[in-house]
């Protein structure tokens, strides 16, 4: 069984298909070996023990001994056998979904939101309440009356099987003063306050915490759906752009856990002159725009499936936001050959799309020679991403290999 509060080091090098991931039939390996079997399931879907060999170069009895241990601790489920071939019947194993749950916690300049995912990252329920700015307080306050319902969620027999408080928030908040209105004393809080110790002992379970972009980009990573390219940009639109990166399949996060912050980019500007991409690309300027042509922006931050915009406003807003997006892509580029950006965002999935259109056109009309382009494609976790991927820190902390290596841990 995966110890609890397991420490073992994730590799440098990411998840790849060719060589596939190859486990060791050494002994003292096998909480290593059990975090190889459930990624490859969770990336693949459900596995025979012949196929886990076969992909991971492990022996079909330190198979049969891992596959054996993790369906007895709940983690993997039976399928049902599979017949037609010669010898035995082949019986698929599936990620169990009451094997393990997690608390995600997102702190966000406009609202804070607590999710509980079950093992498969499926949300089990949700909290979440405004407020005009994040403090310390007022995040503690939501979370000592949010925990006792989320255990509610759960039968008193599944509340053992969470596994940990991942916390997604924006880092540096005291920075953020008077982009947000908000006071500058209050905001300081933050510079003195460990709000990871104090989530931690109000939980009583082990937190982890990552900037709230770069956790929505490793939901996508973990969660996402459809093809999953190895070396992504990752763009998220909040109340400010953020963003992520991944390379050779794993999260990277740099020195400080910023890597991929992609809002200080420099960007073209009216008139010539350089702004940053979070001035030309993030939601507080259609906020701003709105409030300027009389339009209250508040239904933006309740809720992300419908926005009632100016169509005007809302038409300059995508193109600067694609202008921008599409210098910021130029520019990583240049730099790493990426193979893919992905853009999500707090938006209705129609904006998203028209957005992700601008933004390939926009950067297509760019001077792109010497330039091998990436695709421009839609996130697939959507709205909730920066939730969903502080939920997905302790699942990968606990079990996965090299992904999401980055929560700190309490």
């Amino acid at each position: 069984m995966i110890p609890a509060n397991d420490a073992v080091p994730f590799p440098d090098r990411g998840i790849t298909d060719d060589p596939v991931l190859r486990g060791t039939n050494q002994s003292g390996m096998r909480a290593q070996n059990e975090r190889l079997v459930l990624t490859l399931v969770r990336q693949h879907g459900a596995l025979a023990k012949s196929d886990i060999a076969r992909i991971t170069g492990l022996s079909a009895q330190t198979v049969s001994v891992i596959m054996r241990s993790l369906e007895q601790d709940g983690l993997l489920a039976r399928g049902t056998p599979q017949r037609g071939r010669i010898g035995q019947p082949s019986v698929p194993m599936s990620l169990a979904p009451e094997g393990a749950f997690f608390l995600g916690l997102k702190i966000g300049r406009r609202s804070v939101d607590l999710t509980l995912i079950d093992f498969l990252g499926r949300v089990v329920g949700m909290q979440r309440q405004l407020y005009r700015y994040p403090t310390p307080d007022a995040v503690i306050s939501f979370m000592s009356a949010a925990l006792p319902v989320a255990m509610g969620w759960l039968a008193p027999e599944l509340r053992r099987r969470i596994g940990g408080l991942g916390v997604a928030m924006p880092f540096q908040l005291w920075n953020w003063v008077q982009s947000i209105g908000a006071p500058q004393a209050e905001m300081d809080a933050w510079r003195s306050r460990d709000i990871q110790a104090e989530l931690a002992r109000l939980t009583g379970m082990p937190v982890f915490v990552q900037n709230d972009a770069t956790a929505a980009c490793g939901a996508e990573l973990v969660f996402g759906t459809g093809e999953r390219p190895k070396d992504f940009l990752y763009f998220y639109f909040g109340t400010f752009i953020g963003g992520g990166l991944v390379l050779n399949g794993q999260l990277f996060t740099g020195r400080s856990g910023n890597a991929g912050g992609v809002g200080p980019m420099p960007v073209p500007g009216p008139e010539g002159r350089t702004q940053r991409l979070l001035d030309a690309a993030s939601m507080s300027v259609l906020a701003d725009a709105m409030l300027r042509h009389g339009q209250s922006a508040d239904h933006l931050w309740e809720q992300h499936e419908a926005w009632h915009i100016l169509p005007q406003v809302l038409e300059a807003w995508l193109d600067g936001a694609a202008r921008g997006l599409a210098y910021a892509i130029l520019s990583a580029t240049a730099l790493i050959e990426l193979e893919a950006v992905l853009i999500d965002g707090w938006m209705p999935v129609h904006i998203r799309a028209d957005l992700t259109a601008r933004t390939q056109r926009a950067l297509h009309a760019l001077d792109l020679a010497g330039i091998d382009p990436p695709a421009i494609r839609e996130g697939t976790v959507g709205a909730d991403a920066r939730s969903l991927g502080a939920a997905a820190i302790p699942l990968s902390q606990r079990y996965l290999i090299d992904q999401n290596a980055t929560g700190r841990d309490t």
